[in-house]
């Protein structure tokens, strides 16, 4: 592992074996890069204050609680056989699940693990899709063996779902769904490759359809909207999620991302006749501290 930001200390380290002085968690890296520096800093200041209320002898009886940035540190610390607790972020839901269950196939998983998806909640792309049409919309999703859990929820909220793979076409899949006015693209690599993409925002667009990003790197190759979490937005969720652990000793579930913005590609919203409304632009939920 390159770097860990630990917990009695505000510099990038491996993780050690040594006594918790305080309080018991974590930061766990696979990089030292600018950006994932500046989500380690951000997290410790917000976890320190969680945790430093514990004497030294009660926090060294305490489960250590892990928090993975990024898909490879959370594949290492899931590999370990450990008395732990994990916390999952900036790392998808499809990716995230794979990595537990590979972990649980093999014996060594955590004794409990949950995450902050790094992808948008579907709901609120949803809501999104109708503050932009501005009336109930027909969405239309196609799935891979990765995102096939969210079919249930989905098709819930009324949208149709296909189920798709590597090797089905992905034109044939699109066409089945022209009569949509809203592609909700989720980050499945079965079905959203780098090849992929491209094909599917000009066949959406020849056929008058928006599509629901999932980044915003992807609202700027075409499609039309997408809400999309800024760092901190992700890091006080984690923070959240430490407290309540901290406080009463239940872990939450996974869950996708609660705090989120919104981007939109006015130049698609054109071509589309949508008018980008002040609703939309502030389309948003910001943590308690952002709020204006």
């Amino acid at each position: 592992m390159a770097s860990a930001l630990a917990a009695t200390s505000a510099h990038a380290a491996k993780p050690t074996q040594q006594p918790a002085e305080g309080f018991r968690f974590q930061i766990l890296t696979a990089d030292d890069s600018t950006v994932t520096r500046r989500i380690a800093e951000d997290l410790y200041k917000r976890l320190v204050p969680i945790f430093s209320p514990f004497r030294t002898e009660l926090a060294q009886r305490r489960r250590m609680l892990y928090v993975a940035i990024g898909p490879a540190a959370l594949r290492e610390v899931a590999s370990r056989r450990c008395d732990c607790v994990v916390i999952s972020a900036f790392t998808s839901s499809q990716v995230y699940r794979a990595i537990m269950a590979q972990a649980a196939y093999g014996g060594a998983s955590p004794v409990a693990s949950t995450a902050v998806y790094a992808e948008p909640a579907p709901t609120d792309q949803l809501r999104l899709a109708t503050l932009l049409y501005r009336r109930p919309v027909r969405v239309g999703a196609i799935l891979g063996a990765g995102t096939a859990f969210l079919r249930p929820a989905l098709e819930a909220d009324k949208v149709a779902v296909l189920e798709g793979g590597n090797d089905d076409d992905i034109n044939r899949l699109l066409n089945q769904i022209a009569q949509t006015d809203v592609l909700l693209a989720l980050p499945d690599s079965a079905i959203y490759s780098t090849e992929s993409i491209r094909n599917i925002l000009l066949s959406t667009y020849r056929h008058k359809q928006g599509v629901i990003g999932f980044s915003g790197d992807m609202v700027k190759a075409g499609a039309l909207a997408t809400t999309y979490s800024e760092i901190e937005d992700i890091d006080a969720q984690v923070a959240e999620i430490a407290s309540a652990y901290v406080a009463g000793g239940e872990l939450a579930a996974p869950q996708f991302p609660r705090y989120f913005r919104t981007i939109v590609n006015e130049g698609v919203a054109r071509s589309l006749d949508l008018r980008v409304d002040k609703e939309v632009r502030s389309f948003a939920h910001l943590p308690p501290a952002s709020q204006p």
